[in-house]
């Protein structure tokens, strides 16, 4: 039975779902989290780094929501329409059925780049269902007042930065700055509710049965349409074409950039300080994305990000960081402070609720390996880069030559201070190595006297430096005898061969310090203080990760087990948080680019191993 958490009676206050009982819906600008009990709790508009809407997953009491759900008790299911992103939550109550249907229309389909729609067309099914709705927005994470005016049965909510309508066809009322309505069902009925941000360039639309019907097609296509690309044909298809469905919407079509995740501070341990904003581009993140878009057959948003790179990113930016920031704004921007939002307690009383990123100054040496490396594979799956771009490359591979040998904080972006980590080695070998095969096969100019002397210095460093003969393993750092899941990347990266004595003994102990039964943690925090209390759960990437290590070494058995044991932490629609819980629970940002990256190269390269 669903628990109401907004229509609230004498026994108390509302309560928190779990990151895990969340769809996704979006419209390649921005995303909604949908929980299965109705409820809108998570909304940015118009974009995905816009101050929220909606953001009663960080604050039940403060951050807004739209909820949506039977008036009286229900069992609740939710599944997407199939093929698409397309979400229905139905419930099921003593009286009758009824369902939900969320969705937000793709622009481009459309032709209305500028609106941005969220649509929820309620249906009884069979029987009777009363039905109670509530729209409680609060502007710019819930810091500014706003009015609410009805006319002619559209509700205006205005604040001083941001003004949405909602249309309806049931009668609302106000409630305060809220709007509200009961309504009930018979079998075949239906209510519609339009979202729209409105403006003075944005004419107010309303959103009868047809044209949600018609906008409710359209959506549909556009993703089926879109999903028929794929060329995947294994034995995951559902867990893969959901993750691929999910890497989509977290892309930006304005720019084609690729966000990390579209929440913030979702806690990777409750109570813990452990929570930040995930509503940017990585550059490692996203080069990992178009790596797996990309096996897939995906080369539209790997031109996309090319074009990203090109128009919105010019190396020399990132200043002391290096010629590039590890991260950015969906347009390109470099400013991305971090701030703290006191007057929201955080998921579950998770504080602090965190806007932007400071880790945007951080120099991790390693995103210079992936971004080459998902260059390469766009040159070599897609299309070949222009002139310009390897212009770009050339200067990138110049700067990594001479500067792979400094310390720096690491792909798991610590704050206890640099190191020499042996991931960000590996990946600026990854660097220079790609672009010598790329030059080579495209007969491209290029200093490869100078680049060969460095790509060979850093493997020798690493094999050198790197390895522990107390641990016999590879490890963290220079000089360090601590386990770190990054590791994991070294066959996957084709650095050393995945038979390779020494790699074995270093999977044989990553599996006894770092595994608990398939799952990975990325490093102990205790043995390897980063400069922030508590613990963490497992890493869903480095999972996967392990996944792909066991193909590769030849244990198929273990890897298919490991595989599919992590298929069972996936929530009730196939999606993925960053971590995973002592008891399995989803922590951190959700649903994370990551995770369902990993998932897709983890199950392509398991298929094609199994034959």
């Amino acid at each position: 039975m669903i628990e109401q958490r907004f229509f609230r009676n004498a026994s108390g206050s509302p309560r928190y779902l779990t990151i895990a009982e969340h769809g996704l819906i979006g419209d390649l600008r921005t995303v909604a989290l949908v929980g299965s009990d109705g409820t809108i709790d998570w909304y940015c508009c118009p974009s995905f780094d816009a101050p929220s809407v909606f953001a009663a997953v960080l604050d039940a009491e403060r951050g807004g929501h739209f909820a949506l759900a039977p008036a009286v008790p229900a069992r609740t299911k939710q599944f997407y329409f199939p093929d698409t992103n397309v979400l229905i939550t139905r419930f099921f109550t003593d009286e009758g059925v009824g369902e939900v249907q969320d969705f937000m229309p793709v622009a481009g389909d459309s032709g209305d780049s500028e609106r941005h729609r969220l649509i929820r067309r309620v249906i009884c099914v069979r029987g009777t269902v009363p039905f109670r709705v509530r729209i409680a927005p609060r502007f710019n994470y819930g810091a500014d007042p706003h009015t609410l005016t009805m006319l002619d049965g559209t509700a205006l909510f205005e604040s001083e930065t941001m003004s949405l309508t909602l249309t309806a066809t049931v009668a609302m009322e106000s409630d305060g700055a809220d709007a509200h309505a009961d309504f009930k069902l018979g079998e075949g009925e239906s209510a519609v509710f339009a979202l729209d941000q409105a403006g003075e360039h944005i004419a107010p639309r309303g959103c009868a049965h047809i044209e949600a019907e018609r906008q409710f097609e359209a959506t549909v296509r556009y993703w089926r349409r879109w999903l028929s690309r794929s060329r995947y044909r294994g034995r995951w298809r559902e867990m893969v074409h959901r993750s691929a469905l999910t890497l989509k919407l977290l892309t930006y079509a304005p720019t084609g950039a690729i966000v990390a995740a579209p929440t913030t501070s979702l806690p990777e341990q409750f109570g813990g300080e452990r929570n930040w904003d995930y509503r940017y581009v990585w550059v490692r993140d996203a080069a990992f994305a178009v790596y797996a878009l990309l096996r897939l057959g995906f080369t539209g948003e790997a031109e996309a990000f090319m074009k990203f790179l090109t128009t919105c990113i010019t190396p020399g930016d990132g200043a002391a960081s290096g010629p590039l920031q590890i991260m950015y704004g969906i347009d390109g921007g470099t400013d991305l402070p971090e701030r703290e939002l006191p007057h929201l307690e955080g998921h579950c009383g998770s504080a602090p609720v965190r806007v932007g990123n400071a880790a945007a100054d951080q120099l991790q040496l390693d995103i210079y390996g992936a971004l080459i490396d998902s260059i390469y594979l766009y040159d070599k799956w897609a299309q070949p880069i222009s002139s310009g771009q390897w212009d770009d490359v050339t200067r990138l591979v110049a700067w990594v030559c001479d500067h792979w040998d400094q310390p720096d904080e690491g792909v798991w972006e610590t704050r206890g201070g640099r190191k020499n980590f042996l991931y960000s080695r590996l990946m600026c070998w990854v660097a220079i190595e790609r672009a010598i095969r790329l030059a080579r096969r495209r007969g491209l100019p290029a200093d490869l006297g100078h680049w060969l002397g460095a790509r060979d210095a850093i493997y020798r460093r690493i094999m050198e430096r790197g390895w522990s003969e107390r641990r016999r393993a590879f490890v963290q750092y220079e000089g360090g005898d601590v386990l770190d899941a990054s590791l994991l990347m070294m066959p996957l990266a084709k650095f050393i061969a995945p038979t390779d004595p020494k790699w074995l003994s270093t999977l044989d102990a990553l599996g006894e310090d770092l595994v608990s039964d398939s799952l990975v943690y990325r490093y102990d925090p205790q043995a390897s203080p980063d400069g922030l209390r508590g613990d963490e759960g497992t890493f869903s990437i480095c999972s996967f990760w392990y996944v792909e290590a066991l193909v590769r070494a030849g244990r198929l058995d273990e890897a298919r087990l490991a595989f599919e044991k992590m298929l069972t932490y996936a929530n009730h629609l196939g999606l993925y948080a960053e971590e995973i819980g002592r008891t399995g629970e989803q922590q951190g940002n959700f649903p994370q680019a990551f995770t369902h990256l990993s998932l897709i190269s983890a199950a392509f390269n398991l298929d094609r191993a199994l034959g």
